[in-house]
């Protein structure tokens, strides 16, 4: 059989496995090439993907090519390292950074390899259309090896493992990127792009009795769920989403929440936080329109998640599940008890810095509400403090809350005035409402984008990626086609031919006076609770 001058045997088909990626990675009609979302701070995400099948005998390759760095001009100068791609072997159930956890194995662009976040120097620098090849022999004793090639050049072996660690557990070609478009050959051309050393065989030739497919995603949308995490911050919600991802693997969680983008943000390993020399608060307003962005694209794609984020407000919980219709969605609440919730307050902010103000802390006590199944939510479980404590303890909090609220008169509104004029109503709700309709509602009416709209304040508009993401988006030749205009003008088509359709339309107007107390309010908005 024979795609677009690629030829392929049906009974070893062999590509890139598209439920087996990040959110924000497309993975081309062909299967073998894909690229990252670029625009906006989806520019400063790593994106990874894993091949369909893995080995565990034998000696094995296949071959990268970096087909373009695409151009993130709005990028800041001082952004290190915008263009790089990491590639290399993992297991089945790790995530999808890859070289940042055991059994998990990259070669990166900077000339360095890693594998449990342990970084060092290997080989040397590659970047736009360089080809790397990669692999791994099963066949020296003991030991498994993996090597790589530059554009033909033998590099030498960077990793080794011991058959008895792997305890017969596949390893799966590996590719992590930032903000570059890559392709693969692993067997399918005519012609490699380099011929391999003598005794290897590419993985897509071997017979399907040799590879081992990896985990398939859910059938249908009716197989798919959704967990909703509801608590207060630093409560424990995340911590209990990565315990219940890394205890049910063949669930393949994907975790959606602002700490999960900053994780794919790391710069040699670390967070941002550490070592991030720009402005911490633009960071995050870019990190909490990338998760709004994500939950869109979530929606239509069948996975399982979970909604790592306080979820506090009945309203909030509606909107936010309505998307995800058909699904089996659930709601987690974690109310631990108030002495935990502050011994776990304090021990975040030492660890982390305070992200989340007291004032808003307390408004989110006031509002708080208990879950109920209903229409939008099939079951609520609690996991610390069972339904009728929690209830008990968020009647104090909701008291608590609103007898330290300023007086009515006194309560801002996110209006240009700075505060409402006439008394009346609860404690001025601080609406976190940090999924798709991107949080902050500013209603001098700049802001108040929605799940419909896309992120929209002032006169910032662009067209979204999602509108046109789809499973095998391109257009009838798999061609890239990317346009970006900035203020109207600039018209730029690039060259890459695999299957990149990806459109930029932006307008800035930059405003003179910016009322502190609205900055306060978004600032928060961006934070991750």
């Amino acid at each position: 059989m024979q795609r677009n001058g690629i030829f392929t045997h049906a009974k070893n088909l062999f590509w890139l496995f598209s439920d087996n990626c990040d959110l924000h990675f497309k993975v081309s009609r062909d299967r073998y090439s894909g690229y990252p979302l670029t625009i906006e701070g989806f520019a400063y995400l790593w994106a990874g993907a894993r091949a369909t099948h893995g080995v565990t005998q034998g000696r094995v390759c296949f071959e990268m090519k970096i087909n373009e760095e695409i151009p993130v001009k709005h990028l800041p100068s001082s952004e290190p390292d915008p263009h790089v791609v990491r590639i290399g072997w993992s297991l089945n159930h790790c995530g999808t950074q890859l070289g940042e956890e055991p059994f998990s194995f990259g070669y990166g662009g900077t000339g360095k390899k890693s594998s449990d976040c342990k970084f060092a120097d290997f080989g040397e620098k590659f970047g736009e259309n360089d080809v790397i090849g990669c692999y791994i022999d099963f066949d020296s004793g003991d030991e498994v090896e993996m090597g790589y090639t530059k554009n033909g050049v033998w590099l030498g072996v960077a990793f080794r493992t011991t058959k008895e660690a792997l305890a017969g557990r596949a390893l799966f070609p590996h590719v992590l990127v930032k903000n570059c478009a890559v392709e693969f050959n692993f067997g399918q051309k005519r012609e490699p792009y380099f011929p391999p050393p003598e005794g290897y065989t590419y993985i897509h030739n071997l017979s399907m009795e040799d590879k081992i497919r990896g985990t398939k995603g859910p059938a249908s949308k009716s197989e798919c769920e959704i967990l909703m995490m509801v608590g207060l911050p630093a409560c424990g919600k995340t911590t209990w989403a990565i315990k219940h991802a890394e205890t049910n693997p063949e669930k393949k969680y994907n975790i959606l929440g602002t700490n999960a983008i900053m994780d794919k943000m790391k710069v040699m390993g670390l967070r941002r936080q550490r070592n991030y020399a720009g402005r911490w608060d633009i960071l995050i307003q870019q990190a909490t329109q990338c998760l709004n962005r994500l939950i869109e694209i979530a929606a239509r794609k069948r996975r399982n998640y979970i909604l790592d984020q306080t979820n506090v407000y009945g309203s909030a919980r509606r909107r936010k599940m309505r998307p995800f219709e058909g699904f089996q969605r659930k709601a987690i609440v974690i109310c631990p008890t108030d002495e935990d919730l502050k011994e776990r307050t304090l021990k975040q902010t030492n660890e982390q810095g305070k992200d989340v103000p007291d004032h808003a802390v307390l408004e989110m006590k006031a509002n708080f509400t208990v879950p109920e199944p209903c229409d939008f939510l099939e079951a609520v479980t609690f996991i610390e403090l069972q339904r009728d404590e929690a209830e008990k303890l968020l009647k104090q909090y909701n008291e608590e809350g609103r007898k330290a609220g300023p007086p009515p008169e006194k309560r801002f509104d996110n209006r240009q005035t700075g505060f409402r004029g006439r008394g009346g109503g609860s404690f001025q709700r601080y609406d976190n409402r940090d999924g798709s309709r991107g949080g902050y509602q500013n209603r001098s009416g700049d802001g108040g984008s929605g799940y419909r709209g896309g992120y929209s304040r002032g006169s910032y508009n662009q067209n979204r990626w999602s509108n046109s993401y789809r499973d095998g988006g391109s257009d009838s030749r798999g061609g890239y086609n990317r346009n970006q205009q900035s203020g109207g003008s600039y018209n730029r088509p690039a060259p890459y031919k695999g299957g990149y359709n990806q459109v930029l339309n932006r307008t800035f107007k930059i405003k003179n006076k910016t009322h502190k107390k609205t900055f306060s309010h978004m600032h928060f908005k961006c934070l991750k609770t």
